[in-house]
């Protein structure tokens, strides 16, 4: 017996619900919210209850005991006072009698019945209806940092879903049975199942749904570009605004987190062969974590003092919060996984070397190389790299000088070279640095940014100044050699090159100065060749990554597989982890056909 219980689920002001009798509305106003609520008789004693309009859940709560498998005698309209019940229309699924009343979703009348036995969930409206409805929910926006206190510290800017919010963006997913979303994401996660398993309110499960396809979802819910992946094919987004499955795997996977829910899964098998992994970032991590689970010994080599890859020094703290990239990596070493800091491989040790003691090696390195333009004074002070930058920033802490002892790259006028994420990055970052004026220098129009469109927005509200279609064509210094000035000169765009946006011309005679005392590079990064000066027989392409066969991920070198960015160039998170998947589907089902290697003895 329920002591307390009203059968409802809270939806938005766009939704009514009317009498199919008198056509008079049942909602009752409340703060942001409306729900519909009847008075009924059971037993000659009232009773409230709340519809879902989401058309799928039913909680039960009423103020008298009401047994789950009892059922309604009666369900009066609080207006005309004529019951609801339609004596000629049964529910398909337990046969008792339904109640009826009219849902209008944006001027469209919809005839909705639903079953008065206690805890059945059953409900009669066409799937198109259903569908119609949904997607007229408007996706949830994601509560954030006031723009003007941000910029004053470095604490992360989304708070993230609440579970009430996250339960409402979950409810405008159709549960497509051929899921396009699915294809859109580099590790296939089961993206209805999760986001079902949301509406259902079990939020650990959903977690450990996605992390049977994803192990850092917190993470991938933070920095991939769901907007051009799984949300891009989402079906909601034909008729309006895809479903926030990035914000939805944050919510989950924070709950799990914050809650102590982590798992750590028993490794009964031993397979009593060994991997090493080259690189600590998103990659190899997720090659770690997978071959660890199918019974391989693995050790993790990393060339810095922190684990994490690009997570650790590229990621800003404000948009990847430090503590969660050491929280999945706790989680790798109680899965089994040893890590090696400061351990160059190329320098320290040779892959050659490594396989005299492993079975397989993984090259998850990414894209370590900076670029630059090449322009005159190039040299001057105070003219940095990205990854120096972020480097010296997230990596060694300079945000926190002098708690730490790496001091902060400071200039009252900077500017950063660049339009993708990592420019938005290191212009965000500088801002919060104390900078008078932040402007970020793109050679195309806003249209073809690569940066993604969040990240674009917070710099904009953030104060940061976007001078489009300019282009950089020598640095002016100081007697003491530091950078005061940029020379620039104004771009039009012409036909598309090959990456399909328009090609930025040069204006004649459109030169002009940029004051600045700080000038941050962000044009892209290549390959470290460190590791290949040793390793001759790994084919390179003409610009230095690895060639693969896309299908296993495996290098020229027999046992040596690589992806991310040092196979692909700049690229994402998630597609690295895709990357490193296949490359442990295809190591494993190698390794498994082979005996293991014996244990060379050290002299």
């Amino acid at each position: 017996m329920f002591e307390q219980d009203i059968r409802y689920l809270k939806y938005k002001t766009h939704l009514s619900c009317y009498c199919p009798l008198c056509k008079k509305t049942f909602n009752e106003e409340k703060q942001h919210e409306k729900s519909l609520i009847f008075n009924g008789s059971y037993k000659k004693q009232d009773v409230l209850l709340k519809l879902s309009p989401y058309l799928d859940v039913f909680d039960i709560k009423t103020s008298i005991p009401i047994g789950p498998e009892e059922v309604l005698d009666d369900l009066i309209c609080p207006k005309c006072k004529e019951s609801l019940v339609k004596k000629d229309k049964h529910c398909e699924e337990c046969g008792n009698p339904v109640g009826e009343v009219i849902v209008s979703a944006y001027a469209k009348l919809i005839p909705f019945y639903f079953c008065l036995k206690v805890g059945c969930e059953w409900h009669g409206i066409s799937k198109e209806d259903a569908r119609s409805i949904k997607i007229k929910i408007p996706r949830q926006a994601m509560p954030e940092q006031d723009q003007r206190l941000r910029v004053e510290n470095f604490q992360e800017v989304p708070f993230g879903f609440t579970s009430e919010l996250a339960a409402l963006e979950a409810g405008r997913c159709l549960q497509c049975k051929n899921a396009k979303c699915i294809e859109g994401c580099p590790v296939n996660i089961d993206i209805p199942g999760f986001i079902r398993l949301i509406t259902e309110e079990k939020f650990d499960d959903a977690a450990k749904k996605i992390k049977e396809t994803n192990i850092l979802p917190a993470i991938c819910g933070r920095v991939c570009p769901q907007e051009s992946q799984c949300e891009a094919l989402c079906i909601v987004g034909n008729k309006g605004e895809p479903v926030a499955i990035g914000r939805l795997e944050r919510f989950v996977a924070d709950f799990e987190r914050k809650r102590d829910l982590v798992t750590v899964p028993d490794i009964t098998v031993d397979t009593g062969k060994k991997i090493a992994v080259i690189g600590s970032g998103p990659g190899g991590l997720t090659v770690a974590a997978d071959m660890r689970q199918l019974g391989y010994g693995v050790t993790i080599f990393e060339a810095l003092h922190e684990t994490g890859g690009v997570l650790t020094y590229g990621i800003p703290e404000f948009r990847l919060p430090k503590n969660i990239v050491k929280f999945e990596i706790e989680y790798l070493k109680k899965l089994g996984c040893h890590i090696e800091l400061n351990h160059v491989i190329g320098n320290i040790l040779t892959v050659d070397e490594l396989l005299e003691h492993f079975d397989a090696a993984y090259i998850g390195v990414g894209a370590g190389l900076p670029w630059f333009m090449g322009l005159e004074g190039e040299s001057f002070g105070n003219i940095f790299s990205a990854n120096e930058f972020l480097t010296r920033m997230n990596l060694m802490k300079a945000y926190k000088f002098p708690e730490y002892d790496t001091p902060m790259p400071r200039g009252h006028k900077v500017i950063v070279i660049g339009g993708g994420n990592v420019a938005m990055d290191c212009a965000r970052t500088a801002i919060r640095t104390g900078s008078d004026d932040v402007t970020i220098v793109y050679r195309r129009s806003r249209t073809e940014l690569p940066a993604r469109e969040e990240e674009v927005h917070h710099a904009e509200e953030e104060g940061i100044n976007f001078r489009l279609l300019t282009s950089p064509v020598k640095y002016l210094g100081t007697d003491s050699n530091m950078v005061k000035g940029m020379e620039c000169i104004s771009m039009e765009l012409g036909e598309p090159d090959a990456s399909g946006r328009r090609r930025p011309v040069p204006v004649d005679d459109s030169n002009f100065i940029l004051d600045c005392d700080l000038v941050v590079v962000a044009i892209g990064n290549g390959p470290n060749p460190i590791i290949f000066q040793s390793a001759t027989d790994i084919k390179l392409n003409k610009r230095g990554y690895v060639e693969v066969n896309p299908k296993t991920n495996e290098t020229s070198k027999e046992n040596v597989y690589a992806g991310g960015d040092i196979v692909t160039g700049s690229s994402t998170v998630i597609e690295a982890m895709g990357a490193g998947r296949i490359a442990a589907r295809a190591m494993h089902a190698k390794l498994s056909a082979k005996p293991k290697k014996k244990k060379k003895v050290a002299k």
